[in-house]
C-alpha cells in the first residue's frame, strides 16, 4: 500500500503571504482523494522525531537556537520564513514524516511525504525556506538503525541540493546526486558527489536524454540499498523561480523513468516533493499528482 505523510501543519503555521504555493500541500491530498488515486488509508499523520535523530545531522547550537526561537535576524531572513513555535513544530514534523515514510518504503517499496525536500538546510543553518534537512535526517536514521548502509539521494529539483551536499560532503556512505538549473538559486553551489548543471531553457527531450544516460550507470556504480528521491516540479517551464522548460508531460516522464528504474532494481525509495512555484496552482498540483499516480501504477 502506498503510504503518504500529511498533516495540516504543513500549511497553516505560515502567514498568509507565505502560503502560496505552500497551499499545494493541502490541495494535493484533496486532488488525490477526489480522483480516486488514493483513499484515506493511504495517508498517515507524521510524528515529531526524537531530537537525537535531528542532531545526527544538524549542529546542536544551530538546532537548539532554532528550537528555542533564538536565531539571529540575519539567520531568520536567510530562511525566508518568520520564526515561530508553530514553524519549529512544522519543520520537525516534516522531518518525522520523511523518517516514517522511509520505514514504510522498506516495507512497500515506496512511500511519500507530501512536504519535505528541504535540501537547502545545512548542518549549521537554514536557507531558502528550509530549516531542517528532512531527507538527510531520514538517511542518517536508517543508517543508525542499521536499516540501510549505502544511500543514494537523487535530487531533481530545479535548485541544487546545496545543504544536502554540505551535510554529506565527507561521507562516502551517502552519495548525493543533484541535477539542477545552472543559473538558478543557490548562486553559490556546493559540491555534490555528482552535479549536473543544466543550461536555461533545457526542454523535455534534452533533460530526459541526460537523465537516462546517467541514472542507471550511477546506480550500478553506487550500489545503494536505499534511495531518497526529491521530485521537485519547479523544472516546469511555467515555474516562476525556475529557468528550465519542461512540460507537465515531460516532468511525468521524468518521474516514470526514475520510479521504474528503482522498481526494476528492487530499490526502496522515499519521495519528498520539493519545490513548485508555477503562477497557477493547478499546474503545481497536477505535476505533483502525477508522481503519486505513477507510484500507484508502478508499485501497486
Amino acid at each position: 500500500m502506498l503510504k503518504i505523510a500529511f498533516d495540516s501543519s504543513y500549511v497553516y503555521p505560515l502567514p498568509p503571504k507565505h502560503r502560496f504555493p505552500m497551499e499545494k500541500y493541502e490541495l494535493l491530498p484533496q486532488q488525490l482523494l477526489h480522483e480516486g488515486t488514493c483513499s484515506e488509508e493511504n495517508f498517515f499523520e507524521p510524528e515529531i522525531p526524537n531530537d537525537k535523530y535531528i542532531l545526527a545531522v544538524h549542529d546542536a547550537e544551530y538546532y537548539y537556537d532554532f528550537l528555542n526561537l533564538k536565531l539571529s535576524q540575519k539567520e531568520i531572513r536567510r530562511t525566508g520564513f518568520p520564526l515561530s513555535r508553530e514553524l519549529v513544530y512544522r519543520e520537525r514534523l516534516i522531518a518525522g514524516g520523511t523518517i516514517q515514510a522511509a520505514k514504510f518504503a522498506l516495507e512497500y517499496g515506496i512511500a511519500m511525504n507530501i512536504a519535505g525536500g528541504t535540501h537547502h538546510a545545512y548542518s549549521n543553518r537554514g536557507e531558502g525556506f528550509c530549516m531542517l534537512n528532512d531527507q538527510a535526517i531520514a538517511a542518517r536514521y536508517l543508517q543508525q538503525k542499521k536499516l540501510a548502509e549505502k544511500i543514494l539521494i537523487v535530487d531533481l529539483d530545479v535548485h541544487q541540493g546545496n545543504g544536502t551536499a554540505e551535510i554529506f560532503s565527507d561521507d562516502d556512505s551517502v552519495f548525493t546526486f543533484s541535477m539542477h538549473g545552472e543559473k538558478n538559486f543557490p548562486f553559490k553551489k556546493e559540491k555534490s558527489d555528482l552535479d549536473i548543471a543544466l543550461p536555461n531553457e533545457t526542454n523535455d527531450k534534452e533533460y530526459l536524454k541526460i537523465l537516462k544516460n546517467i541514472l542507471p550507470d550511477l546506480i550500478e556504480k553506487v550500489k545503494p540499498d536505499f534511495v531518497f528521491y526529491l521530485s521537485g516540479v519547479d523544472v516546469l517551464a511555467t515555474d516562476k523561480l525556475g529557468k528550465l522548460s519542461l512540460s507537465i508531460e515531460g516532468c511525468k516522464k521524468r518521474d516514470r523513468f526514475v520510479l521504474e528504474t528503482l522498481k526494476n532494481q528492487n530499490l526502496p525509495v522515499e519521495c519528498s516533493m520539493g519545490g513548485g512555484y508555477s503562477e497557477e496552482i493547478k499546474h503545481i498540483v497536477e505535476a505533483h499528482a502525477n508522481t503519486y499516480r505513477l507510484a500507484q501504477e508502478i508499485y501497486f
